[in-house]
């Protein structure tokens, strides 16, 4: 290979030292482009809607989707796919038929019915096939009509309790997506603490948490983009616009990417850290720990990115959304955000980055980092 790339370069030249120097220069339009891309992506995350696919937006071939073809021929409501399922316990002998006239004549369920070889010992099954596709938004209505308005009637003759896949997926992101405030708090909170600790500084960790969001809305963005809009799914992918996006899959990209972007976060700016604690200017720290971090920062999300694009040639939905949002988000993070907002955010802080006062040094047990008086460092107090 090229002895340019091999070898160690002198930080001070090469196209990453180029890069921090135009970035240090220009710092306002450069972070005015980097908050248009992320803002943008990151208003269209927002509108990310966690759910299950339904059946027609399933791609593939075999005995499966030729079924389910068939039975769209016959003008047969997909609901028969997923139907919904009511456990009747401690039940008399006319429990079910009562059972099966209230869920039958629910709007949105088109048939019940309730087998005598789904009886015993006072317990029963009654199963109810909506009208619509059980993945759909009216599905959910005739859900949460027959949770709270069809079934809790019924408990003076007998225990109803509505189950079945549709109901539980409803179930599952209403749990999961009900506490994840909580969790996204806890986290956000614990990383501030220890990144406040690590770079001696109140206003980087601060930056560093608010920018991994960003990115992380961002990531959310692309695949609500490709996916739930379908705005090349079916083209690329072969996979139309599902309208949703599966619900399992918002909570790992969190995962994945929210720890990869603080890796490329620390690994950034402790460089900057270390060039600001020895030559004490803002803007030559910023040239020389970008110029230091940017090609192998770059070249780690290259190699994530192919390897997570790989997955997208997986046939199931679910997989090629979680794999195009995770080389989407990976590589969108190490350019826009560690390339451009990060070291132009940097700059426009000045003396600020820096700045750790006595009582929170005391308390996480770290050398204070006083705030300069401008005019006292190289380059004017930056």
């Amino acid at each position: 290979m090229p002895k340019r790339i091999v070898e160690r370069q002198d930080p001070t030249k090469g196209f990453w030292h180029r890069w921090a120097v135009l970035v240090t220069r220009r710092p306002i339009p450069v972070a005015i482009v980097g908050l248009v891309i992320v803002g943008v992506l990151a208003a269209i995350g927002l509108q990310i809607n966690p759910a299950e696919a339904q059946l027609k937006d399933y791609p593939g071939s075999g005995n499966a989707i030729q079924g389910r073809d068939a039975l769209a021929k016959a003008q047969i409501s997909p609901g028969v796919m997923k139907p919904y399922v009511v456990l009747i316990e401690h039940s008399g002998p006319n429990a079910p038929q009562e059972v099966v006239d209230a869920v039958g004549q629910t709007p949105g369920v088109a048939a019940a019915v309730a087998p005598p070889q789904w009886r015993k010992d006072g317990d029963a099954l009654v199963e109810a096939f909506p009208t619509t596709d059980s993945a759909s938004d009216k599905s959910s209505k005739t859900i949460s009509r027959l949770q709270h308005d069809v079934l809790p009637p019924l408990t003076a003759t007998a225990t109803a309790t509505l189950g079945g896949v549709s109901p539980e997926d409803r179930d599952f992101v209403h749990a999961v997506y009900g506490k994840f405030p909580y969790v996204l708090t806890f986290v956000i909170l614990l990383t501030f603490v220890l990144l406040m600790r690590a770079f001696r500084s109140v206003v980087l960790p601060l930056k560093a948490v608010i920018l991994n969001l960003l990115s992380l809305a961002a990531a959310y963005g692309i695949i609500v983009f490709i996916f739930q809009w379908g705005h090349g799914s079916d083209a690329i992918w072969g996979v139309p616009a599902t309208g949703v996006i599966i619900s399992w899959i918002p909570l790992m990209i969190f995962a994945f990417l929210y720890g990869l972007s603080m890796d490329y976060e620390v690994f950034m700016l402790t460089r900057m850290r270390e060039e600001y604690d020895e030559v004490g200017d803002t803007r030559q720290a910023v040239e020389l720990g970008l110029a230091r971090t940017g090609k192998l920062v770059t070249s780690a999300a290259l190699v994530l990115m192919f390897a997570f694009f790989v997955l997208s040639s997986s046939p199931g939905v679910d997989i090629k959304q979680f794999g195009i949002g995770l080389a989407a988000g990976v590589i969108l993070d190490a350019t826009v955000i560690r390339a451009l907002l990060v070291p132009a955010l940097v700059v426009l802080f000045g003396r600020w980055n820096w700045w750790l006062p006595q009582p929170l040094a005391r308390v996480l047990r770290v050398k204070p980092a006083p705030l300069r008086p401008a005019g006292a460092a190289a380059g004017g107090g930056r």
